[in-house]
């Protein structure tokens, strides 16, 4: 008779290659500023998350190799069996797959880009894991300051993300909230304001009822016609979810405050219509100059 335990399932790791050039401080940056405590974990070389597809529930974790152009990506046992759609949207996530020489060329036909281009080369698009969660941060933040939405969208996973069971002590620990778990919650003293919360709460009602397709199988005008139809949200919102949670090249909110604030245009900015004007030149790479847009801001 054999006593012995069976040895535990290790995480299994890939590499995925991508183009350079590809900035690891980019991201960092960027998920540094948006961090949802709980659910991600951010290193100086290395981010990781709580995954949920369907009824399987697990982790990832990713990290630059310094030393060769791709990034390593393991994952926790639990999601054995989804490693190819898990790879895909990893790869969208970060953005591997972009041609950083073919989207600067066709945007340094303008003067003013190419500045932005020549000072931050080869910036990427990065993209949310789960199109519901970037849903939810927009509706969360709209007209507050990043730091203000990520304090809500924390309060929402403290009252209403599961344990990931399947979590490392130093790894995520909880799960984001399912549409049913914001559904159906009041949402009292969450620090937003009562129309926002029955937005955020009808978005939520309309991903679980299946009223709301979630996804740019039909193209992203498709899905920006649809959120828009939802009462609560508009143009930018739309535009921001199209961009953030599936990564389209050519979504820009032009009512940005960063886009129409960015030095590139002056002491007095831009607005909205001029500034959607001149994006007409940028196309299909629109979301990739609001990137540098929005990078020049940060700086300032």
């Amino acid at each position: 008779m054999n006593d012995l335990a069976p040895l535990p399932v290790q995480p299994r790791c890939w590499h995925l290659p991508y183009r350079q050039p590809w900035d690891w401080k980019q991201f960092h940056q960027h998920f540094q500023l948006r961090l949802l405590p709980g659910v991600e974990r951010l290193t100086a070389d290395g981010y990781s998350r709580s995954v949920r597809l369907g009824d399987v529930r697990g982790w990832l974790r990713v990290r630059p190799l310094a030393e060769h152009p791709v990034l390593e990506l393991t994952l926790s046992p639990s999601l054995s069996g989804l490693e190819q759609p898990l790879i895909a949207r990893v790869r969208r996530m970060f953005d591997l797959d972009a041609d950083p020489a073919a989207i600067g060329a066709h945007l340094g036909q303008d003067p003013l880009l190419a500045s932005l281009i020549a000072r931050y080369p080869g910036l990427r698009l990065p993209t949310a894991f789960d199109p519901f969660e970037q849903a939810v941060r927009a509706i969360v933040g709209q007209q507050v300051a990043v730091k203000a939405a990520i304090t809500i969208v924390g309060r929402l996973v403290g009252r209403l993300g599961e344990p990931l069971d399947d979590s490392e002590e130093d790894g995520p620990q909880r799960l984001f909230p399912t549409p049913d778990a914001i559904a159906g919650d009041p949402l009292e003293g969450i620090g937003m304001p009562g129309k926002r919360v029955e937005t955020l709460r009808r978005l939520a009602r309309a991903v679980r009822d299946r009223e709301l397709a979630l996804h740019v199988n039909d193209g992203a005008a498709a899905l920006v016609e649809r959120l828009c139809a939802l009462p609560g949200i508009g143009p930018w919102t739309a535009e921001y979810i199209a961009l953030r949670a599936f990564g389209e090249t050519d979504a820009f909110p032009a009512s940005d405050l960063g886009l129409l604030k960015a030095p590139v245009w002056g002491l007095g900015g831009t607005d909205a219509r001029t500034l959607a004007a001149r994006s007409q030149a940028w196309r299909p790479w629109r979301a990739y100059a609001a990137v540098y847009l929005w990078q020049s801001y940060a700086e300032t």
